[in-house]
């Protein structure tokens, strides 16, 4: 019995084994794929591929067509004359026919003849309307591909700008007008936003281009695949423009890792900097070839300098613009071994206002006696770079008699009033505080937090907190009293028309204030948008500092000539 029962045992096993195995080669031949499944994945492949797939089969469809009636006509001997043609003759009219639906009109022969080029026809057109509304499908995306903005710029001698901020209109049209003398000038702007629309904003803004072919391109300037739609490497400039928000600076940088992958391209790269904290990380990523503009400094420097001369503003708008006369460096072996006192004075319609040393030093009006060493690299205030090489000199016409030594001025103790404030401020207070003598007293008055003053060396600080529109609180502040007035923008608070709108209240009474003073003090304004700059020249305001449009015309000038960020 026990015998029996092993005996069982070991047949039941061998059987669930060798069930076992015809389940499993059961279960592999379910799971290959037949012929007409492979066929169909086959299909689904090409078609994924798009037109040039379906316009491919369509003709494929159309030829096997032809074929078959072909060759079913030469079968059967049917034809319009009851002649017997040749295969080719067949087989072109049956193209005409399946083309073509009128060609059936003019058929004859008999009726057997006639239904089979109507059936022939009717096949045709299915076909054609298959491939008009496959041509058009593909070209309506093709249309919309175009205009995603996502196909290469193929171009050499160009330049880039990479972000979108208010400043870029302003740096197009400086570009446009350098290009002048360029023959198919282009620039290329790439941002993340819609083709259409910023090319719709910048014909809205720029509308005289001279010349110059805008290419947009929608794209993030940090993808490095993104950025060789523009082709950045094939480039005569690049401009990083500083795209806002909570932490600019680190997408600057990561732009500049971008533009530095590979070393690709020797384009000059010109990128601003919000805050000076991140000059040395973004000058090490960038290299020799990149420019780094500290924003807060520049505007704070210009804002302190036209304080101090008033008409400063126009002199630089003149100078970082390319509409007017700008700073070239120039080579004149006319002018070699002349002390500078000679040479200052040679030109008929050109100013020289400094000099490159060798070791690439700029030095701006050196010493008289200072000799112009052979092939010397001159800077050169002219009206454009085409007459350069067209200057024509003079012998200096000075009497000397008529000259009168310069009388020493020493210097007093400053008042200065500061109404506003924002982060650009604590700059502009630095650089102040390195011309006035000690003991000179500084007023800020701000209508939202009362800032935190600290480090000042020669300037005695008074904080006061309170409304800037207010007439009376104007009033209190005693303005004419003041050398220096300077009403700054609360960029940090409030949106840019909001910001400017209010310092344009504020001028509106300061000006009032001090429309009867014999001599009134210096007044110096910030405004964030160019559209409020000739609102603020109703207030009668000295100089007005327009952040972005002064910004934009420098970066213009440094993407075109690296060599001026010392100047």
């Amino acid at each position: 019995m026990g015998r029996t029962g092993a005996q069982l045992r070991a047949r039941t096993k061998s059987a669930m084994k060798q069930s076992g195995q015809g389940s499993g080669s059961h279960a592999r031949t379910a799971s290959r794929p037949t012929r007409g499944a492979r066929l169909r994945y086959a299909f689904d492949n090409s078609m994924s591929k798009g037109t040039p797939a379906l316009v491919g089969w369509l003709a494929a469809v159309t030829l096997a067509m032809i074929l078959l009636f072909a060759f079913f006509l030469m079968v059967t001997g049917w034809s319009a004359d009851g002649h017997r043609h040749g295969f080719f003759r067949t087989l072109w009219s049956n193209l005409m026919h399946s083309l073509d639906p009128g060609t059936v009109a003019g058929d004859t022969g008999s009726w057997r003849y006639l239904l089979t080029m109507l059936a022939l026809t009717i096949g045709g057109l299915f076909v054609v309307s298959a491939l008009i509304g496959v041509i058009a499908t593909g070209i309506d995306a093709k249309i919309a591909d175009l205009q995603r903005g996502r196909s290469r710029v193929i171009e050499h001698d160009h330049s880039v700008i990479l972000g979108w901020t208010d400043a870029v209109f302003s740096i197009i049209t400086e570009l446009a007008i350098a290009n002048e003398s360029r023959k198919r000038a282009v620039i290329a702007v790439m941002a993340e936003r819609d083709k259409v629309e910023m090319e719709e904003e910048i014909r809205a803004k720029v509308p005289d281009l001279r010349g110059t072919r805008v290419v947009c391109r929608t794209g993030s300037p940090m993808d490095i695949s993104d950025l060789a739609m523009v082709s950045h490497h094939t480039a005569r400039s690049v401009v990083v423009l500083s795209p806002g928000g909570d932490d600019p600076d680190s997408e600057v940088v990561k732009v500049l890792l971008a533009l530095t992958h590979g070393d690709q391209g020797e384009a000059h790269v010109v990128a601003e900097i919000n805050d000076p904290k991140n000059l040395e990380a973004a000058r090490l990523v960038g290299g020799d070839r990149t420019v780094i503009v500290d924003r807060p400094n520049l505007i704070s420097r210009l804002i302190v300098q036209t304080s101090r001369q008033p008409g400063a503003s126009a002199v630089y708008s003149e100078l970082f613009g390319f509409d007017g006369d700008e700073i070239y460096f120039h080579t004149d072996p006319r002018l070699d071994s002349l002390t500078w006192a000679q040479a200052v004075h040679r030109y008929e319609k050109a100013a020289l206002v400094g000099i490159l040393t060798p070791d690439g030093e700029v030095v701006l009006n050196p010493a008289p006696d200072s000799v112009l060493s052979p092939g010397a690299e001159l800077l050169v205030i002219v009206e454009d770079d085409s007459v350069l090489d067209s200057l024509k000199l003079r012998e200096p016409d000075v009497d000397e008699s008529v000259l009168v030594p310069a009388r020493p001025v020493s210097p007093g103790l400053t008042r200065t009033l500061i109404i506003g404030w924002n982060t650009r401020a604590e700059a502009v207070l630095r650089e102040l505080d390195e011309y006035v003598q000690p003991g000179s007293q500084l007023l800020i008055v701000s209508g939202f937090d009362a800032p935190k003053v600290l480090g000042m060396q020669n300037y005695q600080v008074e904080v006061r907190h309170g409304g800037t529109t207010d007439r009376a609180v104007l009033e209190s502040l005693d303005i004419p009293s003041f050398d220096q007035v300077m009403v700054l923008c609360y960029s940090d608070h409030l949106p840019a028309q909001k910001a400017d709108a209010r310092s344009l209240v504020t001028l509106l009474h300061v000006r009032d204030l001090l429309r009867e003073v014999a001599n009134p003090p210096a007044l110096v304004s910030e405004m964030l948008d160019d559209r409020n700059r000739e609102l603020a020249n109703v207030a009668q305001v000295d100089d007005v500092i327009v952040s972005d449009r002064i910004l934009s015309r420098l970066l213009a000038q440094l993407s075109e000539e690296g060599r001026l960020e010392s100047v």
